[in-house]
């Protein structure tokens, strides 16, 4: 990990650390806009192709995993996982049971009423990243909101492994779930049919779920066409710690979230050089008894700061302008220093709450803006899968209240014809009067 002293660099380089991009390079955007026009016009062949060509598709070509096979990878799961799957999936639900929007009234005057209804999206996508590593936990994440939104159907569209398998867990979250379309592909062609359709593939109004680069790039190539929630892209994590810190939870931490990838970003924003010391420490001894160790030592290698700020507001300073997608705060008074705190995807407030905890127990929802969006986007929520119209209901007499507005207004911009829609009602002859 890179260190840096905050008095020692000026405001400029400072702002440099806390700047990424949630877009990917030129490179990769042009090479998943390839990917998406070949899908889209090709259909199940080129999907086939792309993952035959870039990985993520069955060894035995197949694009759809059945129903049946979902439940017999359920029945073949140990009883712990499938008891840690169901809590994970009552969590999910109790989390986001209480985010069902609510519409709204509103009488601006008498017989002028402007309604705020939501409704859910027919079909969603869920993208959950797959390949190298296996990850149920974002198929609940992803489909259990959908569910409680009252989303028609959802279909789960994810990658297989190097030797062209879906992990069991994988398929036994979704039998848990109730997934009905599961669909095997990876990256930017998976997007593409989930935008466009394939001939086995459904087209979705909505694309949501994390992933990397190419996925994120396919994203934003189809938007416009179809719905997506946010850019989602490599983990990050910041860490705030004072010396009221536990050392060996703060490496924890860090490290859990460098595990996703030689992508992820993980930083360290402290106001002393001994708990930097210590937690680096701690790293080192820690990553001995991990599996995955040499991926989180290229994360922390290319991607990892230690921050040292010269006072406790510099800090939290720091992790505002970096608007993480992780922040855990092992400081004295987390409760308030996450009131200053406001631009993160999901806040860990103090020494008993890991991220990890976050990933897969409590009900949060894991999949949050990365590349500095938490400054504008929150976590997935049910309202992802839905939207809001506008309806408004004006009465003869509530329009003569507002008419004098419209016309000064149209009047003033030069739309004869917006000042003229709403005069005509009121010389109308008598014959002609809507019943």
């Amino acid at each position: 990990m890179t260190r840096y002293s905050l008095n020692a660099i000026d405001a400029e380089s400072i702002r440099n650390l806390t700047r990424r991009s949630a877009v990917p390079s030129d490179q990769v955007r042009d090479e998943a806009m390839r990917i998406v026009r070949a899908v889209r016009d090709g259909g199940d062949r080129a999907l086939i192709d792309a993952n035959q060509r870039f990985g993520g598709g069955l060894l035995d070509g197949r694009l759809r995993v059945s129903e049946i096979e979902m439940k017999a990878a359920l029945a073949s799961l140990p009883s712990d996982l499938i008891s840690a799957l169901e809590t994970a999936i009552d969590n999910i639900r109790l989390c986001h049971d209480v985010q069902r929007p609510t519409d709204v009234s509103t009488e601006v005057s008498a017989g002028v009423n402007v309604h705020r209804r939501w409704a859910p999206i027919s079909r969603a996508g869920a993208y959950v990243p797959g390949g190298q590593a296996v990850y149920p936990s974002s198929l609940l994440m992803t489909v259990i909101p959908a569910v409680v939104a009252g989303v028609s159907s959802v279909a789960v569209m994810s990658p297989a492994d190097q030797s062209g398998a879906v992990s069991p867990a994988l398929l036994g979250a979704a039998a848990l779930a109730g997934v009905q379309d599961l669909y095997v592909a990876g990256g930017a062609q998976a997007i593409a049919a989930l935008a466009y359709g394939t001939e086995t593939v459904e087209r979705v109004d909505k694309i949501v779920g994390p992933g990397n680069a190419w996925m994120t790039a396919a994203k934003l190539a189809v938007y416009g066409d179809v719905g997506i929630d946010l850019p989602a892209g490599p983990s990050e994590a910041v860490v705030v710690a004072d010396d009221a810190t536990h050392a060996r939870f703060v490496a924890a931490d860090l490290i859990c979230q460098a595990e996703h990838g030689p992508d992820s970003v993980v930083a360290l924003v402290t106001t002393s050089d001994a708990v930097a010391d210590a937690v680096l420490g701690e790293i080192e001894r820690q990553l001995e008894a991990l599996s995955r160790a040499e991926i989180i030592r290229a994360a922390l290698a290319d991607h990892g700061i230690v921050v040292v700020a010269d006072s406790h507001a510099a800090a939290l300073q720091f992790a505002q302008d970096f608007a993480p997608e992780h922040l855990s705060l092992h400081t004295k008074d987390p409760v308030a220093d996450s009131e200053i705190v406001t631009n993160a995807g999901s806040v860990f407030l103090g020494p008993w709450a890991p991220e990890s905890v976050g990933d897969y127990a409590t009900g949060a929802n894991h999949v949050l803006p990365t590349g500095g969006l938490a400054a504008a986007y929150g976590p997935l929520s049910v309202e992802d899968f839905g939207s809001w119209r506008q309806v408004q209901e004006i009465t003869k007499a509530g329009l003569a209240t507002l008419r004098p507005v419209v016309c000064a207004i149209a009047d003033a911009e030069g739309l004869t014809a917006h000042r003229a829609a709403v005069d005509i009602r009121f010389t109308e002859k008598e014959t002609e009067r809507p019943r």
